[in-house]
């Protein structure tokens, strides 16, 4: 089983899904021959436009939904052969507030740990609700909770069993940035002590910040899957931000630079720096006598990244 120096948490291999026709609807293939390694003790991204195939393949490694080929390996145990031992391995925060209104946060949780077959003497549930804020609505109603706080115990309900993976769904989908910043706070806390976490989100800022390896599907099909830092320099583009101290007329510049001008009055000239160097176009600037009281340099981010690689 995986130790955390470098194993793998979960191995997919040629993983597929196709959905039966409805009606007069085709088949639809919602994945197609994935192959995929999360190494364990990672925070890793899962990343694709919507209808992608993200929730089916998250479904899949819940053991919410059958696969129709492939193989699936979590924590060490092979889902068809230990398909018991790979549920229990794994823990998942749906997108969906779903959860019974007429249970409280305490009862919730017995009857999610009672579920995974957690012996009374090794719940935790008390040091669930401190951790996840809910300490004080212990003994209220789910209906009678915020939509932030209903948040709150999807994730207490998909740590009852202590699971050495992670999944969290669009945690963060409109709520607050109170909540967002503790719930960040927890998902690093729980990764320091070894928990591996796999991350679906919308905001790409999120992910550049949080995740040490993403990987972007679309249409079914992997993309790509490498480092952030490395999928962030797969962007060649950057912008060089001059203040001229206002518009001026410019010279010609290196065929591949795209000069702007901004509303704040500085001049933007986004160029690929596989082709064109920095210090090319300042030249260039210089030479046709514009004036250069201040440079900055912007870096392209994952949202650039995601659109390029998925666009069509």
């Amino acid at each position: 089983m995986p130790d955390g120096s470098g194993a793998s948490a979960i191995e997919i291999s040629n993983l597929r899904k196709t959905y039966a026709a409805q009606g007069r609807a085709a088949p639809k293939e919602a994945l197609k021959g994935i192959d995929l390694s999360i190494r364990a003790g990672s925070i890793f991204g899962l990343l694709g436009p919507n209808g992608a195939g993200k929730s089916t393949l998250i479904n899949i490694l819940a053991g919410l939904v059958n696969k129709t080929a492939g193989k699936v390996i979590i924590w060490g145990f092979d889902q068809d052969v230990n398909p018991r031992q790979s549920r229990a391995a794994i823990g998942v925060m749906p997108q969906e507030l779903n959860m019974d209104p007429f249970f409280t946060p305490r009862a919730s949780l017995e009857v999610q740990a009672g579920l995974y077959g957690v012996p009374k003497s090794e719940r935790w549930t008390d040091d669930l609700l401190e951790l996840v804020g809910l300490t004080d609505q212990a003994n209220a109603y789910a209906r009678n909770l915020s939509g932030g706080m209903k948040r709150r115990l999807l994730l207490a309900k998909a740590l009852v069993h202590r699971p050495h993976i992670l999944v969290l769904d669009e945690p963060t989908a409109g709520v607050d940035i109170t909540l967002r910043e503790m719930l960040w706070t927890n998902v690093r806390h729980l990764n320091q002590a070894g928990m591996t976490i796999i991350l679906t989100t919308h905001y790409l800022e999120e992910a550049e910040q949080m995740c040490d390896e993403i990987a972007i599907i679309n249409h079914g099909a992997l993309i790509v899957r490498q480092g952030t830092r490395e999928l962030l320099a797969r962007a060649d583009g950057k912008t060089l931000v001059i203040d001229a101290g206002g518009p001026v007329d410019l010279p010609a510049l290196p065929e591949g630079a795209h000069p702007e001008w901004r509303a704040d009055g500085r001049l933007a000239i986004s160029y690929p720096p596989s082709r064109i160097r920095a210090d090319q176009l300042l030249d260039a600037l210089r030479g046709g006598g514009v004036p250069i009281i201040d440079v900055a340099s912007e870096q392209p981010d994952l949202e650039d990244v995601f659109v390029e690689l998925t666009r069509g």
